[in-house]
């Protein structure tokens, strides 16, 4: 499909340029989020008649954004989540989580700003963009941790997890020790047994 394009878009184009895209990426994204208009004649038209309007909106949204770029950019957002030995989390870490949490520190920031390709469904640090405006760059890195205390290492470079096959080491060798000594105590009740009966038969003779 050929669409006109109402603002720019990263790595597609600028505002009033004509391209061609896929259908799907216009119908679910840039016509429902008025970011392109089919590109037909009477659209054109359209356009031409709105593009000073535009250029006004998109440098008030630009200036807008440029101010919330300034106190988010660069900052660093921990999430608690619980997890396995391994990492994985108990659920995941979604785009209305982290707009949520900018949200909360005094910014307004929306669930479409927040461009994670997919939920965050492990402990670390994530670096994730902020699509505040088609001309502004931003992001902010996100720890996920089970505790502050572990965000905290997560942020030095740490590597709070335990590789499965760790953890299935460990887990059988405790299985061993509690194996031994349940060996180790059953053969001490034996002992004890055999000497309480050796005891009686002394004391019958």
């Amino acid at each position: 499909m050929e669409v006109i394009l109402l603002e720019r878009v990263a790595k597609l184009g600028n505002m009033g340029d004509v391209v061609r895209v896929k259908d799907g990426f216009a119908r679910n994204f840039l016509l429902p989020r008025n970011k392109a208009l089919r590109a037909n004649a009477d659209n054109k038209a359209r356009f031409e008649g709105m593009k000073a309007e535009l250029e006004k909106q998109s440098l008030e949204r630009k200036g807008e954004a440029g101010k919330v770029a300034a106190k988010v950019d660069g900052k660093s957002y921990t999430i608690i989540r619980q997890s396995s030995e391994t990492g994985q989390l108990y659920g995941s870490v979604s785009s209305r989580d982290i707009a949520a949490l900018i949200s909360s520190d005094g910014v307004t920031v929306s669930r479409a700003q927040v461009e994670l390709n997919a939920p965050i469904k492990a402990l670390g640090q994530y670096k994730v963009p902020l699509g505040l405006h088609p001309d502004i760059d931003v992001s902010v890195t996100v720890i996920v941790a089970r505790s502050e205390a572990e965000a905290e290492r997560i942020a030095r470079g740490e590597d709070v997890t335990v590789r499965a096959s760790v953890a299935e080491d460990a887990e059988a060798e405790a299985e061993a020790a509690r194996q031994r000594a349940e060996a180790l105590f059953d053969a001490e009740s034996e002992e004890a047994q055999a000497d309480e009966a050796d005891a009686k038969k002394n004391e019958e003779a």
